[in-house]
Protein backbone atom coordinates (compact mmCIF):
# COMPACT_ATOMS: atom_id res chain seq x y z
CA UNK A 1 0.00 0.00 0.00
CA UNK A 2 1.31 3.46 -0.90
CA UNK A 3 2.53 5.62 1.95
CA UNK A 4 0.03 8.36 2.73
CA UNK A 5 0.87 11.95 3.57
CA UNK A 6 -1.03 15.13 4.21
CA UNK A 7 1.50 17.16 2.19
CA UNK A 8 4.05 16.04 -0.40
CA UNK A 9 6.54 18.57 -1.73
CA UNK A 10 8.18 17.82 -5.09
CA UNK A 11 11.57 19.52 -5.08
CA UNK A 12 13.97 20.20 -2.22
CA UNK A 13 15.35 23.60 -3.17
CA UNK A 14 14.92 26.72 -1.00
CA UNK A 15 11.18 26.85 -1.66
CA UNK A 16 10.58 23.13 -1.38
CA UNK A 17 12.50 22.22 1.75
CA UNK A 18 11.25 25.30 3.59
CA UNK A 19 7.65 24.50 2.59
CA UNK A 20 8.07 20.95 3.87
CA UNK A 21 9.52 22.08 7.20
CA UNK A 22 6.80 24.68 7.75
CA UNK A 23 4.07 22.17 6.87
CA UNK A 24 5.52 19.71 9.39
CA UNK A 25 5.69 22.43 12.04
CA UNK A 26 1.97 23.02 11.47
CA UNK A 27 1.23 19.39 12.28
CA UNK A 28 0.96 17.87 8.80
CA UNK A 29 2.41 14.46 7.97
CA UNK A 30 4.85 15.73 5.33
CA UNK A 31 7.24 14.30 2.74
CA UNK A 32 9.74 15.96 0.43
CA UNK A 33 11.01 14.39 -2.80
CA UNK A 34 14.29 15.57 -4.32
CA UNK A 35 16.62 13.99 -6.89
CA UNK A 36 19.82 16.06 -6.53
CA UNK A 37 22.84 13.92 -5.70
CA UNK A 38 26.49 14.67 -5.05
CA UNK A 39 29.48 13.14 -6.85
CA UNK A 40 29.22 10.12 -4.56
CA UNK A 41 25.60 9.54 -5.56
CA UNK A 42 24.27 10.52 -2.14
CA UNK A 43 21.33 12.88 -1.56
CA UNK A 44 22.13 16.57 -1.97
CA UNK A 45 18.93 18.53 -1.22
CA UNK A 46 18.95 22.28 -1.63
CA UNK A 47 18.29 22.54 -5.36
CA UNK A 48 20.12 24.79 -7.77
CA UNK A 49 20.68 27.40 -5.06
CA UNK A 50 22.65 25.14 -2.74
CA UNK A 51 24.35 22.93 -5.31
CA UNK A 52 25.18 25.07 -8.35
CA UNK A 53 23.91 28.54 -7.55
CA UNK A 54 23.72 30.88 -4.57
CA UNK A 55 25.87 28.99 -2.08
CA UNK A 56 28.83 27.79 -4.19
CA UNK A 57 29.00 31.09 -6.08
CA UNK A 58 29.27 33.00 -2.79
CA UNK A 59 32.02 30.66 -1.65
CA UNK A 60 34.01 31.34 -4.81
CA UNK A 61 33.27 35.06 -4.67
CA UNK A 62 34.69 35.17 -1.15
CA UNK A 63 37.75 33.13 -2.07
CA UNK A 64 38.48 35.20 -5.16
CA UNK A 65 37.95 38.44 -3.24
CA UNK A 66 40.44 37.28 -0.61
CA UNK A 67 42.96 36.50 -3.36
CA UNK A 68 42.56 39.91 -4.95
CA UNK A 69 42.76 41.69 -1.60
CA UNK A 70 45.97 39.85 -0.76
CA UNK A 71 47.51 40.59 -4.13
CA UNK A 72 46.44 44.20 -4.62
CA UNK A 73 45.25 45.81 -1.41
CA UNK A 74 46.89 44.26 1.66
CA UNK A 75 49.92 46.47 1.03
CA UNK A 76 47.76 49.51 1.76
CA UNK A 77 47.35 48.13 5.29
CA UNK A 78 51.06 47.56 5.78
CA UNK A 79 50.72 43.82 5.15
CA UNK A 80 53.37 42.54 2.77
CA UNK A 81 52.92 39.18 1.05
CA UNK A 82 55.56 37.61 -1.16
CA UNK A 83 55.21 34.77 -3.64
CA UNK A 84 51.41 34.85 -3.65
CA UNK A 85 50.08 31.73 -5.36
CA UNK A 86 46.71 30.24 -6.25
CA UNK A 87 45.51 26.68 -5.69
CA UNK A 88 42.32 26.45 -7.75
CA UNK A 89 41.72 22.80 -6.81
CA UNK A 90 41.76 23.66 -3.11
CA UNK A 91 39.51 26.67 -3.72
CA UNK A 92 36.99 24.45 -5.53
CA UNK A 93 37.32 21.87 -2.78
CA UNK A 94 36.43 24.44 -0.15
CA UNK A 95 33.42 25.45 -2.26
CA UNK A 96 32.31 21.82 -2.43
CA UNK A 97 32.70 21.45 1.33
CA UNK A 98 30.51 24.50 1.93
CA UNK A 99 27.87 23.00 -0.37
CA UNK A 100 27.96 19.66 1.47
CA UNK A 101 27.54 21.39 4.82
CA UNK A 102 24.35 22.96 3.50
CA UNK A 103 23.14 19.65 2.00
CA UNK A 104 23.69 17.86 5.30
CA UNK A 105 22.08 20.72 7.19
CA UNK A 106 18.86 20.32 5.20
CA UNK A 107 18.78 16.55 5.83
CA UNK A 108 19.26 17.25 9.54
CA UNK A 109 16.38 19.74 9.49
CA UNK A 110 14.15 17.13 7.85
CA UNK A 111 14.89 14.69 10.69
CA UNK A 112 14.46 17.37 13.33
CA UNK A 113 11.06 18.35 11.96
CA UNK A 114 9.96 14.79 11.13
CA UNK A 115 9.78 15.36 7.38
CA UNK A 116 10.03 12.09 5.42
CA UNK A 117 12.63 12.44 2.67
CA UNK A 118 12.56 10.50 -0.61
CA UNK A 119 15.62 10.59 -2.84
CA UNK A 120 14.49 10.47 -6.47
CA UNK A 121 12.47 12.25 -9.14
CA UNK A 122 8.89 12.96 -8.18
CA UNK A 123 6.08 13.04 -10.74
CA UNK A 124 2.31 12.91 -10.83
CA UNK A 125 0.87 9.43 -11.43
CA UNK A 126 -2.83 10.18 -11.22
CA UNK A 127 -5.53 11.84 -9.21
CA UNK A 128 -6.63 9.48 -6.48
CA UNK A 129 -9.40 9.42 -3.91
CA UNK A 130 -8.79 12.32 -1.58
CA UNK A 131 -5.64 13.49 -3.32
CA UNK A 132 -2.93 12.41 -5.75
CA UNK A 133 -0.57 9.54 -6.33
CA UNK A 134 3.04 10.64 -6.72
CA UNK A 135 5.70 8.36 -8.17
CA UNK A 136 9.25 8.50 -6.88
CA UNK A 137 11.78 7.29 -9.45
CA UNK A 138 15.03 6.56 -7.66
CA UNK A 139 17.20 3.75 -6.34
CA UNK A 140 14.12 2.38 -4.60
CA UNK A 141 11.08 3.39 -6.72
CA UNK A 142 7.81 3.76 -4.88
CA UNK A 143 4.48 5.52 -4.92
CA UNK A 144 3.10 7.84 -2.26
CA UNK A 145 -0.25 9.58 -1.91
CA UNK A 146 -0.90 13.11 -0.76
CA UNK A 147 -3.91 15.24 0.08
CA UNK A 148 -1.93 18.34 -0.89
CA UNK A 149 0.95 18.61 -3.35
CA UNK A 150 3.38 21.52 -3.50
CA UNK A 151 5.43 21.68 -6.71
CA UNK A 152 8.81 23.35 -6.20
CA UNK A 153 10.87 22.03 -9.09
CA UNK A 154 12.80 25.22 -9.80
CA UNK A 155 14.37 26.25 -13.10
CA UNK A 156 17.10 25.38 -15.58
CA UNK A 157 19.66 27.53 -17.37
CA UNK A 158 18.59 28.72 -20.83
CA UNK A 159 20.99 27.68 -23.58
CA UNK A 160 21.81 29.62 -26.73
CA UNK A 161 20.16 28.14 -29.83
CA UNK A 162 22.73 26.03 -31.64
CA UNK A 163 25.21 26.16 -28.77
CA UNK A 164 24.26 23.54 -26.18
CA UNK A 165 25.99 23.40 -22.82
CA UNK A 166 28.77 20.85 -22.66
CA UNK A 167 29.95 22.23 -19.28
CA UNK A 168 33.52 22.02 -20.55
CA UNK A 169 33.78 24.91 -23.04
CA UNK A 170 30.25 26.29 -23.15
CA UNK A 171 29.15 26.65 -19.56
CA UNK A 172 25.96 27.21 -17.61
CA UNK A 173 26.12 28.34 -13.98
CA UNK A 174 26.97 24.70 -13.17
CA UNK A 175 30.11 24.47 -15.27
CA UNK A 176 31.12 28.04 -14.42
CA UNK A 177 31.50 26.98 -10.79
CA UNK A 178 33.95 24.16 -11.49
CA UNK A 179 36.41 25.40 -14.11
CA UNK A 180 39.55 23.44 -13.12
CA UNK A 181 42.03 26.20 -13.89
CA UNK A 182 41.88 29.92 -14.51
CA UNK A 183 41.14 30.51 -18.21
CA UNK A 184 43.36 32.99 -20.00
CA UNK A 185 40.35 34.45 -21.80
CA UNK A 186 36.78 34.09 -20.58
CA UNK A 187 33.66 35.19 -22.44
CA UNK A 188 30.21 35.77 -21.00
CA UNK A 189 26.97 36.21 -22.88
CA UNK A 190 24.56 38.13 -20.67
CA UNK A 191 25.34 40.66 -17.96
CA UNK A 192 22.75 39.54 -15.45
CA UNK A 193 23.38 38.38 -11.89
CA UNK A 194 25.05 35.06 -12.77
CA UNK A 195 27.16 36.55 -15.53
CA UNK A 196 28.48 39.40 -13.41
CA UNK A 197 29.17 37.23 -10.38
CA UNK A 198 31.00 34.53 -12.31
CA UNK A 199 32.82 37.08 -14.42
CA UNK A 200 33.97 38.77 -11.22
CA UNK A 201 35.25 35.50 -9.74
CA UNK A 202 37.44 34.56 -12.68
CA UNK A 203 38.54 38.13 -13.41
CA UNK A 204 39.88 38.41 -9.86
CA UNK A 205 41.77 35.17 -10.31
CA UNK A 206 43.49 36.42 -13.47
CA UNK A 207 41.22 35.80 -16.47
CA UNK A 208 40.69 38.42 -19.16
CA UNK A 209 36.89 38.74 -19.14
CA UNK A 210 34.63 40.07 -21.90
CA UNK A 211 30.87 40.36 -21.39
CA UNK A 212 28.52 40.56 -24.38
CA UNK A 213 25.11 42.02 -23.51
CA UNK A 214 22.28 42.33 -26.01
CA UNK A 215 20.48 45.16 -24.24
CA UNK A 216 21.62 48.72 -24.93
CA UNK A 217 21.71 49.54 -21.21
CA UNK A 218 23.67 47.93 -18.39
CA UNK A 219 21.60 46.21 -15.69
CA UNK A 220 18.29 47.45 -17.04
CA UNK A 221 16.34 46.27 -13.98
CA UNK A 222 18.52 48.31 -11.63
CA UNK A 223 18.01 51.98 -10.84
CA UNK A 224 19.81 53.84 -13.61
CA UNK A 225 22.00 55.96 -11.33
CA UNK A 226 23.11 52.87 -9.40
CA UNK A 227 23.72 50.89 -12.60
CA UNK A 228 25.95 53.65 -13.99
CA UNK A 229 27.99 53.69 -10.79
CA UNK A 230 28.36 49.90 -10.93
CA UNK A 231 29.35 49.96 -14.60
CA UNK A 232 32.05 52.50 -13.83
CA UNK A 233 33.40 50.35 -11.00
CA UNK A 234 33.42 47.11 -13.01
CA UNK A 235 35.09 48.76 -15.99
CA UNK A 236 37.79 50.18 -13.71
CA UNK A 237 38.37 46.67 -12.34
CA UNK A 238 39.03 45.34 -15.83
CA UNK A 239 35.75 43.77 -16.90
CA UNK A 240 35.19 44.54 -20.59
CA UNK A 241 31.46 45.08 -21.06
CA UNK A 242 29.99 45.40 -24.56
CA UNK A 243 26.37 46.60 -24.72
CA UNK A 244 23.79 46.46 -27.53
CA UNK A 245 25.45 43.52 -29.26
CA UNK A 246 23.97 40.84 -31.49
CA UNK A 247 25.43 37.39 -31.01
CA UNK A 248 25.77 35.26 -34.13
CA UNK A 249 27.34 31.83 -34.57
CA UNK A 250 28.97 30.24 -31.54
CA UNK A 251 31.49 27.54 -32.40
CA UNK A 252 32.76 25.04 -29.85
CA UNK A 253 36.28 24.25 -31.03
CA UNK A 254 37.11 21.64 -28.41
CA UNK A 255 40.65 22.02 -27.08
CA UNK A 256 40.96 25.31 -28.96
CA UNK A 257 38.15 26.97 -27.02
CA UNK A 258 35.11 28.84 -28.32
CA UNK A 259 34.62 31.36 -31.13
CA UNK A 260 31.76 33.86 -30.94
CA UNK A 261 30.71 35.91 -33.96
CA UNK A 262 29.01 39.10 -32.85
CA UNK A 263 28.06 42.56 -34.02
CA UNK A 264 28.68 45.61 -31.85
CA UNK A 265 26.30 48.50 -31.22
CA UNK A 266 27.69 50.31 -34.29
CA UNK A 267 26.84 47.33 -36.52
CA UNK A 268 30.46 46.27 -36.94
CA UNK A 269 31.19 42.54 -37.24
CA UNK A 270 33.45 41.16 -34.49
CA UNK A 271 34.85 37.81 -33.37
CA UNK A 272 35.58 36.84 -29.78
CA UNK A 273 38.01 33.98 -29.19
CA UNK A 274 37.94 32.60 -25.65
CA UNK A 275 39.03 29.54 -23.72
CA UNK A 276 35.67 29.23 -21.97
CA UNK A 277 32.24 30.76 -22.59
CA UNK A 278 29.64 31.25 -19.85
CA UNK A 279 26.09 31.68 -21.15
CA UNK A 280 23.87 33.63 -18.75
CA UNK A 281 20.75 34.60 -20.70
CA UNK A 282 18.12 33.67 -18.16
CA UNK A 283 16.44 30.56 -16.83
CA UNK A 284 13.38 28.53 -17.76
CA UNK A 285 10.88 26.84 -15.41
CA UNK A 286 11.60 23.16 -14.83
CA UNK A 287 8.57 20.94 -15.38
CA UNK A 288 10.48 18.16 -17.17
CA UNK A 289 9.25 14.72 -16.17
CA UNK A 290 6.55 16.05 -13.85
CA UNK A 291 3.78 14.54 -15.99
CA UNK A 292 1.70 17.70 -15.87
CA UNK A 293 -0.27 16.55 -18.88
CA UNK A 294 -1.22 13.32 -17.12
CA UNK A 295 -3.20 15.15 -14.47
CA UNK A 296 -4.12 18.28 -16.45
CA UNK A 297 -1.88 20.71 -14.59
CA UNK A 298 -1.97 23.97 -16.57
CA UNK A 299 1.25 25.53 -17.89
CA UNK A 300 1.88 28.99 -19.35
CA UNK A 301 3.65 29.90 -22.60
CA UNK A 302 7.06 29.76 -20.84
CA UNK A 303 6.42 26.26 -19.57
CA UNK A 304 5.86 27.49 -16.03
CA UNK A 305 2.97 26.38 -13.85
CA UNK A 306 -0.01 28.76 -13.83
CA UNK A 307 -0.96 29.90 -10.33
CA UNK A 308 -3.13 32.56 -8.76
CA UNK A 309 -1.98 35.15 -6.24
CA UNK A 310 -1.94 32.52 -3.48
CA UNK A 311 0.09 29.95 -5.49
CA UNK A 312 -2.92 27.74 -6.20
CA UNK A 313 -2.88 25.88 -9.52
CA UNK A 314 -5.90 24.90 -11.60
CA UNK A 315 -6.03 21.56 -9.76
CA UNK A 316 -7.60 21.31 -6.30
CA UNK A 317 -5.03 21.06 -3.50
CA UNK A 318 -2.08 21.36 -5.90
CA UNK A 319 0.17 24.35 -5.28
CA UNK A 320 3.33 25.62 -6.96
CA UNK A 321 6.06 27.98 -5.76
CA UNK A 322 9.44 29.46 -6.64
CA UNK A 323 11.12 29.55 -10.03
CA UNK A 324 8.52 27.26 -11.60
CA UNK A 325 5.84 29.97 -11.27
CA UNK A 326 5.51 33.70 -12.10
CA UNK A 327 7.56 36.32 -10.36
CA UNK A 328 11.27 36.83 -9.73
CA UNK A 329 13.49 33.75 -9.74
CA UNK A 330 14.98 34.37 -6.31
CA UNK A 331 15.66 31.81 -3.59
CA UNK A 332 14.21 33.98 -0.83
CA UNK A 333 11.05 34.62 -2.86
CA UNK A 334 10.62 30.84 -3.12
CA UNK A 335 11.14 30.46 0.63
CA UNK A 336 8.48 33.04 1.44
CA UNK A 337 6.02 31.38 -0.93
CA UNK A 338 6.78 28.00 0.62
CA UNK A 339 5.96 29.25 4.10
CA UNK A 340 2.85 31.06 2.87
CA UNK A 341 1.48 27.98 1.09
CA UNK A 342 2.01 25.72 4.10
CA UNK A 343 0.15 28.23 6.25
CA UNK A 344 -2.67 28.55 3.70
CA UNK A 345 -3.09 24.77 3.72
CA UNK A 346 -3.47 25.07 7.49
CA UNK A 347 -6.19 27.69 7.04
CA UNK A 348 -3.95 30.58 8.01
CA UNK A 349 -3.26 33.76 6.05
CA UNK A 350 0.14 33.30 4.43
CA UNK A 351 1.76 36.55 3.35
CA UNK A 352 4.15 37.43 0.51
CA UNK A 353 4.66 41.07 -0.45
CA UNK A 354 6.29 41.17 -3.88
CA UNK A 355 6.93 44.90 -3.46
CA UNK A 356 9.36 44.29 -0.60
CA UNK A 357 11.38 41.39 -2.00
CA UNK A 358 15.04 42.48 -2.02
CA UNK A 359 17.39 41.90 -4.95
CA UNK A 360 21.14 41.45 -4.57
CA UNK A 361 24.09 41.04 -6.93
CA UNK A 362 27.08 39.78 -4.93
CA UNK A 363 29.81 41.42 -6.93
CA UNK A 364 32.33 43.85 -5.48
CA UNK A 365 30.90 46.40 -5.06
CA UNK A 366 27.67 44.65 -4.14
CA UNK A 367 24.41 45.89 -5.65
CA UNK A 368 21.13 45.67 -3.74
CA UNK A 369 17.70 47.19 -4.03
CA UNK A 370 14.09 46.93 -2.95
CA UNK A 371 10.99 48.64 -4.27
CA UNK A 372 10.70 50.84 -7.33
CA UNK A 373 13.46 52.47 -9.34
CA UNK A 374 13.53 56.14 -10.27
CA UNK A 375 12.77 55.32 -13.91
CA UNK A 376 9.73 53.26 -12.85
CA UNK A 377 8.38 56.11 -10.76
CA UNK A 378 8.86 58.55 -13.63
CA UNK A 379 7.11 56.22 -16.07
CA UNK A 380 4.16 55.86 -13.68
CA UNK A 381 3.93 59.62 -13.13
CA UNK A 382 4.53 59.31 -9.39
CA UNK A 383 5.80 62.44 -7.69
CA UNK A 384 8.80 61.57 -5.56
CA UNK A 385 11.82 62.91 -3.71
CA UNK A 386 15.30 61.39 -4.00
CA UNK A 387 18.27 61.43 -1.69
CA UNK A 388 21.74 59.92 -2.09
CA UNK A 389 24.80 59.53 0.10
CA UNK A 390 28.22 58.32 -1.12
CA UNK A 391 30.28 55.74 0.76
CA UNK A 392 33.34 57.96 0.23
CA UNK A 393 31.88 60.16 2.98
CA UNK A 394 31.35 57.24 5.37
CA UNK A 395 34.00 56.73 8.06
CA UNK A 396 33.64 52.96 8.29
CA UNK A 397 33.94 52.59 4.49
CA UNK A 398 37.16 54.63 4.59
CA UNK A 399 38.53 52.38 7.33
CA UNK A 400 37.62 49.32 5.28
CA UNK A 401 39.35 50.82 2.28
CA UNK A 402 36.24 50.41 0.15
CA UNK A 403 34.47 53.69 -0.59
CA UNK A 404 32.91 52.80 -3.95
CA UNK A 405 29.23 53.51 -4.46
CA UNK A 406 26.28 55.10 -2.70
CA UNK A 407 22.90 54.61 -1.03
CA UNK A 408 19.82 56.10 -2.68
CA UNK A 409 16.35 56.69 -1.19
CA UNK A 410 13.17 57.37 -3.14
CA UNK A 411 10.18 58.65 -1.19
CA UNK A 412 6.69 59.88 -2.01
CA UNK A 413 6.77 63.65 -2.51
CA UNK A 414 3.63 64.15 -0.43
CA UNK A 415 3.58 61.46 2.26
CA UNK A 416 7.36 60.78 2.48
CA UNK A 417 6.63 57.01 2.40
CA UNK A 418 9.68 55.08 1.17
CA UNK A 419 9.06 53.81 -2.36
CA UNK A 420 12.45 52.32 -3.11
CA UNK A 421 15.98 52.00 -1.74
CA UNK A 422 18.95 51.28 -3.98
CA UNK A 423 22.60 50.83 -3.15
CA UNK A 424 25.92 49.88 -4.65
CA UNK A 425 28.87 49.47 -2.33
CA UNK A 426 30.38 47.41 0.48
CA UNK A 427 28.04 44.94 2.21
CA UNK A 428 24.98 46.20 0.38
CA UNK A 429 23.48 42.70 0.70
CA UNK A 430 23.31 43.18 4.48
CA UNK A 431 22.39 46.87 4.50
CA UNK A 432 19.31 46.38 2.29
CA UNK A 433 17.44 44.51 5.04
CA UNK A 434 16.81 47.72 6.98
CA UNK A 435 15.09 49.15 3.93
CA UNK A 436 12.99 45.99 3.51
CA UNK A 437 11.76 46.20 7.09
CA UNK A 438 11.05 49.92 6.75
CA UNK A 439 9.04 49.44 3.56
CA UNK A 440 7.13 46.47 4.96
CA UNK A 441 5.93 48.72 7.78
CA UNK A 442 5.36 51.62 5.34
CA UNK A 443 7.91 53.83 7.03
CA UNK A 444 8.79 57.31 5.82
CA UNK A 445 12.27 58.47 4.89
CA UNK A 446 12.19 60.67 7.99
CA UNK A 447 11.60 57.57 10.15
CA UNK A 448 14.97 56.18 9.04
CA UNK A 449 16.60 59.59 9.24
CA UNK A 450 15.60 59.92 12.92
CA UNK A 451 16.70 56.44 14.00
CA UNK A 452 20.07 56.30 15.76
CA UNK A 453 22.62 54.27 13.79
CA UNK A 454 25.86 53.02 15.33
CA UNK A 455 29.01 55.02 14.60
CA UNK A 456 31.13 54.21 12.78
CA UNK A 457 29.11 51.83 10.61
CA UNK A 458 28.23 51.39 6.98
CA UNK A 459 24.56 51.65 7.97
CA UNK A 460 25.09 55.34 8.64
CA UNK A 461 25.09 55.77 4.86
CA UNK A 462 21.49 54.53 4.90
CA UNK A 463 20.54 57.11 7.52
CA UNK A 464 22.34 59.86 5.62
CA UNK A 465 20.63 58.96 2.34
CA UNK A 466 17.29 59.20 4.15
CA UNK A 467 18.35 62.62 5.46
CA UNK A 468 19.29 63.59 1.91
CA UNK A 469 15.66 63.15 0.82
CA UNK A 470 15.02 66.43 2.67
CA UNK A 471 18.42 67.84 1.67
CA UNK A 472 19.83 67.78 5.19
CA UNK A 473 22.73 65.31 5.22
CA UNK A 474 25.12 65.82 8.11
CA UNK A 475 28.32 64.33 6.72
CA UNK A 476 28.31 65.30 3.05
Amino acid sequence: MAKQFDVVVIGGGPGGYIAAIRAAQLGFNTACIDEWKNKDGKPAPGGTCTNVGCIPSKALLQSSENFEEAGKHFGDHGIQIGNLSLDVAKMLGRKDAVVKQNNDGILFLFKKNKVTFFHGRGSFARAAEGGYEIQVAGAAPETVTARHVIVATGSNARALPGAPFDEVNILSNDGALRIPQVPRKLGLIGSGVIGLEMGSVWRRLGAEVTILEGLPTFLGAVDEQIAKEAHKAFTKQGLKIELGVKVGEVRNNGDKGVSVAWTNAKGEAQTLEVDKLIVSIGRVPNTIGLNTEGVGLKLDERGGIVVDGDCRTNLPNVWAIGDVVRGPMLAHKAEEEGVAVAERIAGQHGHVNFNTIPWVIYTSPEIAWVGQTEQQLKAAGVKYKAGTFPFMANGRARALGDTTGMVKFLADATTDEILGVHMVGPMASELISEAVVAMEFRASAEDIARICHAHPSLSEATKEAALAVDKRTLNF
